[in-house]
């Protein structure tokens, strides 16, 4: 199911550093849950968080969730704010002991002072308050992105209740031409049946007629109830009853759809394996025909 949804805030993250914060989700259509996380190294303690989030509101879907931030300058920061005094009293200090050493070194310049590593220091904030921010504006943009999925889904809704309908109409159709379609081929088929037979049992005794006729009567019975699409028609039905069920209910119904339609499948295979008449064949291809676009609306319902 596809959706997108972004989401920005500011946020104090202490020791007067401030960021705005954004996430953009992006969903596209898959069976299952496929998730790619991009963040900043900054944002990397949210990522179990935001893992755990995303399983609590997604079941399907190959989502990309992408964090980015903006840091903003402290207002008017100090000196004692801006230099760490423990590493320029450690770089002194060693100064002064190369110096004793080799008289001849000369003193450190501003520069090189200023580029030494950690002299400097940087606002971070808090590795709690960066876990938090990261979550929150995750947690707004993956609801933007459901509201943008959720208008998807009840489209696909009601297309699937479309073809559901239309699948119930074949069988309204079909169920009453049923029994003449199966006494029409016992006809069909004792007719060739009892001109085939020669009237001659086993040991070459002749057979009346009549008894051939009752014997060809009991074997096209058995076959009646063998061609007889009765119940794979209600089982359709039923099928079809659960489809629009789960649609009404709502939630998470793509798997359960999925299962669904491979009965229905089976059921519209039954029906073209029984066919004895353009009819029922006829009606099975539809029914395949509509199965078959369901299933691939089913793939984008989460």
């Amino acid at each position: 199911m596809t959706g997108y949804g972004t989401a920005s805030q500011r946020f104090d993250l202490g020791g007067g550093l401030f960021a705005s914060i954004s996430a953009e989700c992006r969903s596209v259509n898959s069976r299952f849950l496929d998730l790619n996380l991009r963040l900043p190294d900054e944002c990397r303690p949210a990522e179990l968080a935001i893992r755990d989030l995303v399983h609590q509101h997604i079941q399907r879907g190959k989502l990309d969730i992408r964090l980015q931030y903006q840091l903003e300058e402290a207002s008017n920061p100090s000196s004692a704010e801006l230099i760490d005094p423990d590493v320029l009293q450690k770089l002194l200090l060693a100064q002064e002991q190369i110096r004793h050493s080799v008289p001849d070194a000369g003193q450190l310049r501003m520069a090189d002072i200023l580029r030494w590593p950690g002299l400097i220091r940087e606002a971070k904030g808090s590795e709690q308050a960066w876990r938090e921010a990261s979550l929150s504006v995750v947690r707004q943009a993956i609801t933007t992105m459901k509201e943008a999925r959720r208008g998807e889904g009840q489209a696909l809704a009601l297309i699937m209740k479309q073809k559901t309908r239309a699948i119930r109409e074949i069988v309204k159709q079909l169920e009453p031409l049923m029994p003449q379609i199966v006494a029409a081929h016992q006809n069909k088929l004792q007719q060739k049946l009892t001109e085939m037979l020669a009237g001659q049992d086993a040991q070459g005794q002749a057979i009346q007629r009549q008894d051939i006729a009752e014997r060809v009567r009991q074997e096209l019975i058995l076959y009646g109830v063998k061609i007889d699409v009765a119940e794979e028609l209600g089982r359709l039905c039923t099928h079809l009853d659960a489809i629009d069920q789960a649609l009404n209910k709502g939630g998470a119904v793509g798997k359960r759809l999925d299962f669904i339609m491979q009965e229905l499948n089976r059921e519209a295979n039954t029906l073209g394996s029984k066919s004895v008449s353009q009819e029922s064949s006829q009606a099975s291809i539809e029914i395949k025909i509509l199965i078959e676009q369901m299933r691939e609306q089913v793939q984008n319902l989460e």
